[in-house]
C-alpha cells in the first residue's frame, strides 16, 4: 500500500490559544507528508468543551486572530475563517465537506491529535470523515502506541486495512489513508497556558511573541480568577 499525493492538510481546534507546540506539529506535518501547505480553522463553538469555573474558552474572534498572527511568517501556513464565519457548534464533518469541494478531486489531509483520533467515535457522522479526507495522527515518544490496528476507530475498523509496518492503514471504499506521524514531545498545553496568564506567570517562550501580547492587551484570561472565586 502506498499513500496517494495529497497538498492540503486542514489542522482545526479550539487553539484556546494556539501555541508553539500547534506551529511545531503543524510543521512536522507538512515535512514529513511534503504538502504544499496547511489550514488553521479554529472553532466557533467547540461542541466537545465547555466553560468550567475558573477556566473559559476565549471568543472565537479573539482566537481566530491569535492564530492569524502566529502564522503570519510562514508562507505555508494559512487560517481559515469558515468556521467562526459559519457560527454555532463546529462540526469537522462540515468542514471537511466545505473545504474539499474547493479543492475537489483532490481531498485534504486531516490533522489531528492521537488523543483526539482516539475518540473519533464520538464525533458527528465519524464514518464520513474518513470518507472525506486522508489522515495524519500525530503521535509522540514516548507516548505512541504499537501499531495503528490496536486503537482503531470502530466505526472504520472494517473498512481499512492497516499495513505491516503498524504506521499507515488504506481505506477499502474511499481510497484515504491514514498515516501516524511521530513528532518530538513538547509538553506544552493550552490549558496549562490559560492557568499562566490568569495567575500572571510567564508564558514566554510558549507562545509567539505577537500573540503573547494580543493576549495580554486583551485580557481574555485575566478576569478569570475573579470568576472562580465567586
Amino acid at each position: 500500500m502506498t499513500e496517494t499525493q495529497a497538498r492540503i492538510g486542514i489542522f482545526g481546534g479550539t487553539f484556546n490559544p494556539v501555541h508553539v507546540g500547534h506551529l511545531r506539529a503543524a510543521e512536522e506535518v507538512v515535512g514529513a507528508l511534503h504538502l504544499e501547505r496547511m489550514i488553521f480553522v479554529p472553532s466557533a463553538d467547540p461542541p466537545h468543551k465547555v466553560d468550567i469555573p475558573g477556566d473559559r474558552i476565549a471568543p472565537a474572534r479573539l482566537r481566530l486572530k491569535w492564530v492569524q498572527l502566529a502564522i503570519r511568517d510562514n508562507p505555508r501556513f494559512e487560517v481559515d475563517e469558515l468556521e467562526v464565519e459559519r457560527g454555532g457548534a463546529s462540526y469537522s464533518v462540515d468542514t471537511l465537506r466545505t473545504i474539499g469541494e474547493r479543492i475537489a478531486p483532490d481531498k485534504p489531509v486531516f490533522t489531528i491529535g492521537q488523543d483526539a483520533f482516539v475518540e473519533i467515535d464520538s464525533w458527528r457522522e465519524p464514518e464520513a470523515l474518513f470518507d472525506l479526507a486522508h489522515f495524519a495522527v500525530i503521535t509522540r515518544t514516548p507516548v505512541a502506541l504499537a501499531s495503528l490496528s490496536d486503537w482503531l476507530p470502530r466505526c472504520i475498523r472494517n473498512v481499512v486495512e492497516p499495513d505491516q509496518s503498524g504506521v499507515f492503514a488504506l481505506h477499502h471504499r474511499a481510497g484515504t489513508w491514514i498515516r501516524l506521524v511521530e513528532i518530538p514531545a513538547l509538553d506544552i498545553s493550552s490549558s496549562d497556558i490559560r492557568i499562566r496568564l490568569r495567575d500572571g506567570e510567564s508564558v514566554r517562550y510558549l507562545l509567539p511573541p505577537a500573540v503573547e501580547e494580543a493576549i495580554e492587551k486583551s485580557g481574555a484570561y485575566r478576569d478569570v480568577e475573579g470568576e472562580r472565586r465567586g
